[in-house]
């Protein structure tokens, strides 16, 4: 039945105390009662007031019209939106005429008619299934009122049911209900007598089976043939030797098949063999449910199949279950790729502290082994290699979104158009840079070295791929999208303001579909051995998300038209905050304490949990003339400056700690300390940490790895402050 051309529907007409108590329970209101009762008592009140003076005939006519009038309003309040305009056809029989569980309801969850095999079913004659079908239920009948049409599973009773909201009205909607699990009996009500083109059932008539393809045509009704799912009835006491007798529009499709074409065929040989082998496994083990099939026809398609057995036969039912499958693996992706940047991230903080006390113990061995010394030159290839290893650290924290940043405001065309020197001469003698700005470009909130870095790695990556093919070009794309562009282009989540667009393509080879999904994971590479870490995009994807962006990729495989990559990132754009005029005030020059001599004086404390970085820092700030006592973790920090009674001019402590971290430990030390300066020291970025040092004063920070002329500089500044 259309939607659009039915007549308006209307419950049948009926009033009895049952109804009239049945609208007062859904319908009354404390807003509804108290106006009767306002009604009541003032009227109640003035007839008392002038009992005395008027005909005792008066008063009680008076009384009566008052009662009868608050008996109207509750009527019309009652029943009164409950008629549609025009004369229409009548709920109940629209319902009753059908032959599967089904009900007209209000889009306020009120049931204005049901049939008998709604009833039947458990469902209410007064409103919709509630408790934890609701949510489900809620979103059919949202879809049915929006789009005309919306599905959901509910359980009603006690058994699951394949649910479809259809609008027959601006504010009513046509329920009708079939189970996703079918047992070995009717489904449906019992057909009104004398409709011969209503559900027949293998239980109910055998005959049907052994009528052929036309008796199977009539075993489905006008909702089975368009239902959503896939159903056909199959003849046969062998499930994979039985023959179809009948099925519906969606089964065919399924099978990319007529109805006809898959009349009289052996099911077996519609499912892979694999498939086959699964089911008879399930039917000899008497397992039941939905299990995953594969279709011959359509072996790439995720279904699922549920199998109703009786004496007669099979009624086999078929459910497309892409969608589903396809954000289970969405799902395991986005769990995956958070498992492997929280490894990261441990293991770049673990290599950081190993870096550190390298890093200051070749900066002492080179303090003792000057230029000419002659191990001098091996010290500093040491260093070198330490360097990279730091990279490759930073590179690490980056795709675990644990990288310090220094965000700024930034144009991305401008962003994009001074770095495009630099990519330029990055290009090979056979791969063209393309540049497209567009127009009106938005400012963005990022930090610049970071996004530099991601583009510079996905134009390389694209540079390779081109190039390996035998040349081409790689496209730089850079536009203001709305937020329903960047949703049509992958960013489901863009803000309301919109997203800044930065998009790197090629007309390369493209990525095949089973890379795609691993191109963002760290020390995955599909170039030859030392060619490249596997850091690269797993780089981009740390930095686009730290900076609270998005990226996709589509591909087209060569030898398809149009073969080639793009990769878009999209971040959001910077909300610009009206700042109200006033006279312009020159800023204080504040003198950068910039020391050359790294010698200085002071009580400090150095918290750490890394014994070699503790020791190797507090022995060369020793040798800078630093008085440095030293604790292990936040306990025996706690300890130390309860014993020297606070006696502190700095406090430098490690982030993360086993016990108690620093940022705690602070908080517990505060009082003792006083105004003392704090530096915190970590592998991780400083954001991570930020929101517990709230309303904390003279806090800095410095991140690992270090060296000792860094750490000497931000001491003597910290002290001269």
């Amino acid at each position: 039945m259309s939607a659009t051309s039915n007549p308006a529907v209307t419950p049948a007409p009926a009033f009895d105390l049952k109804v009239l108590t049945s609208r007062v329970t859904e319908r009354g209101s404390l807003w509804t009662m108290a106006w009767v009762g306002v009604v009541v008592l003032t009227a109640s009140a003035a007839f008392w007031m002038v009992s005395g003076t008027l005909p005792f005939g008066i008063v009680l006519a008076a009384v009566l019209v008052a009662i009868a009038g608050v008996i109207g309003m509750g009527l019309f309040a009652f029943f009164g939106d409950d008629e549609a305009s025009g004369t229409g056809l009548s709920a109940a029989h629209l319902v009753e005429a059908l032959t599967e569980a089904a009900a007209v309801a209000a889009l306020d969850g009120r049931v204005l008619a049901a049939n008998k095999g709604w009833r039947a079913i458990g469902g209410s004659d007064r409103r919709l299934p509630q408790g934890a079908a609701a949510p489900a239920m809620f979103v059919a009948m949202k879809d049915a009122r929006a789009k005309g049409l919306g599905r959901a599973t509910v359980r009603i009773g006690d058994d699951d049911f394949d649910v479809t909201a259809a609008r027959l009205t601006d504010d009513q909607v046509l329920v009708r209900a079939v189970p996703v699990v079918v047992p070995d009996l009717a489904i449906y009500a019992a057909p009104a007598q004398g409709d011969l083109s209503s559900e027949t059932f293998l239980n109910d008539a055998p005959d049907a089976v052994e009528a052929g393809h036309d008796a199977g045509n009539g075993a489905f009704d006008s909702f089975a043939r368009g239902a959503p799912f896939g159903k056909a009835l199959l003849s046969g006491d062998n499930l994979m030797m039985a023959t179809v007798v009948g099925v519906n529009a969606a089964f065919a499709r399924l099978l990319k098949a007529s109805a006809d074409d898959l009349t009289g065929r052996g099911f077996g040989d519609l499912l892979t063999p694999s498939s086959r082998a699964e089911t008879e496994s399930r039917l000899i083990s008497g397992k039941s449910g939905r299990f995953d099939i594969h279709l011959a026809a359509n072996p790439d398609l995720p279904v699922q199949m549920l199998i109703s057995e009786d004496a007669t036969g099979f009624m086999v039912y078929l459910f497309d279950v892409s969608e589903q499958k396809e954000l289970e693996q969405s799902l395991a992706q986005v769990q995956k790729m958070q498992a492997i940047g929280q490894f990261a991230g441990g293991v770049a903080h673990d290599l950081n502290n190993l870096l550190t006390g390298l890093k200051l113990r070749i900066d002492e061995l080179l303090y003792n082994h000057p230029l000419g010394d002659p191990s001098y030159d091996g010290l500093k290839e040491i260093r070198q290699i330490g360097t990279r290893a730091e990279d490759l650290v930073s590179k690490l924290l980056a795709f675990a979104r644990k990288k310090t940043v220094k965000r700024v405001t930034l144009n991305i065309g401008e962003l994009v158009s001074e770095f495009e020197v630099f990519l330029r001469r990055l290009m090979r003698e056979d791969v063209k840079l393309e540049t497209d700005y567009g127009r009106d470009l938005p400012n963005i909130h990022a930090d610049k070295s970071q996004m530099e870095m991601a583009v510079m790695n996905l134009v390389v990556n694209a540079r390779d791929a081109v190039h390996a093919s035998g040349g081409g070009k790689v496209r730089i794309k850079t536009a203001v999208l709305t937020q329903g562009e960047a949703a049509a282009l992958g960013w489901a989540e863009a803000p309301e303001q919109g997203a800044a667009l930065i998009e790197v393509s090629d007309n390369g080879p493209g990525i095949p579909p089973d890379i795609m999904a691993k191109v963002f994971e760290p020390f995955f590479t599909t170039k030859p051995q030392g060619e490249g870490t596997g850091l690269g995009l797993a780089t981009v994807y740390g930095i686009v998300n730290q900076a609270d962006g998005h990226i996709t990729i589509t591909s087209v495989v060569a030898p398809e038209p149009n073969h080639g990559a793009i990769f878009r990132i999209f971040l959001p754009v910077k909300i610009e905050v009206a700042v109200p005029e006033s006279a312009p005030v020159a800023p204080p020059v504040v003198a950068k304490v910039t020391p050359k001599d790294m010698s200085g004086a002071g009580r400090i404390l150095f918290v750490e949990d890394e014994d070699i970085v503790r020791g190797i820092a507090a022995r060369l700030l020793r040798q800078r003339g630093y008085e440095v006592l030293e604790a292990a973790d936040g306990e025996e920090a706690l300890e130390i400056i309860e014993a020297e009674n606070g006696r502190f001019d700095l406090l430098i402590s490690d982030v993360i700690m086993p016990g108690l971290d620093g940022p705690s430990m602070l908080k517990r030390a505060r009082p003792l300390l006083g105004n003392v300066p704090v530096m915190f020291i970590s592998g991780y970025a400083e954001a991570e940490f930020s929101d517990l040092l709230d309303n904390e004063a003279n806090i800095s920070f410095l991140p690992k790895p270090l060296d000792i002329k860094t750490l000497a500089e931000r001491v003597k500044e910290q002290l001269a402050a």
